[in-house]
């Protein structure tokens, strides 16, 4: 978190949130190829948790969103940096070349989510990647849902750490 916090400017995705986690890995690669790795990565082991999330969502009576006929493959030219530009199911929000990129999950009655990645660059020519998740309740079902989803957001986003610093 020490390395996130230097930018105050991230500040604002930290303010009374409900749930923050901070994971590291280290990779020879850059931001972009790095999140294009993460957000290209579909096993079939996700798309099965993405239709048990459908069922959930329909049980909590939360916001459908659209499911993309084809699971996008982002290449690292095309990743987007401008706020308000889709990256996946993601929004930029913030992000600054070779720093940060920070992205909020699209707009719902239960939860807002921010997604993001912060980079330190290491003495050993490797850099270290921070991802971040915060989490604010908007509705009591945000919570509900969260603690449901939780153990595997865990494993999906360790996952697409791996699949980001392999690309």
């Amino acid at each position: 978190m020490n390395q996130i916090q230097k930018y105050k400017e991230l500040e604002v995705y930290f303010k009374n949130v409900d749930h923050v986690d901070v994971k590291t890995i280290e990779g020879d690669t850059s931001l972009r190829s790095f999140i294009s790795g993460m957000l290209s990565y579909y096993p079939w082991w996700i798309l099965v948790l993405y239709r048990i999330r459908e069922f959930v969502v329909k049980l909590l009576g939360l916001v459908k969103h659209e499911k993309p006929e084809v699971l996008p493959a982002i290449m690292p030219e095309n990743l987007p940096f401008e706020p308000g530009k889709n990256a996946s199911f993601f929004i930029v929000r913030k992000a600054q070349e070779n720093t940060y990129w920070v992205s909020e999950t699209p707009p719902d009655k239960h939860l807002t989510a921010i997604f993001g990645v912060v980079t330190e660059n290491l003495s050993n020519g490797l850099t270290k990647f921070h991802v971040f998740t915060s989490v604010t309740y908007i509705h009591w079902t945000g919570p509900v849902y969260f603690n449901l989803i939780r153990p595997f957001h865990h494993l999906v986003v360790s996952r697409m750490m791996k699949a980001g610093v392999t690309q």
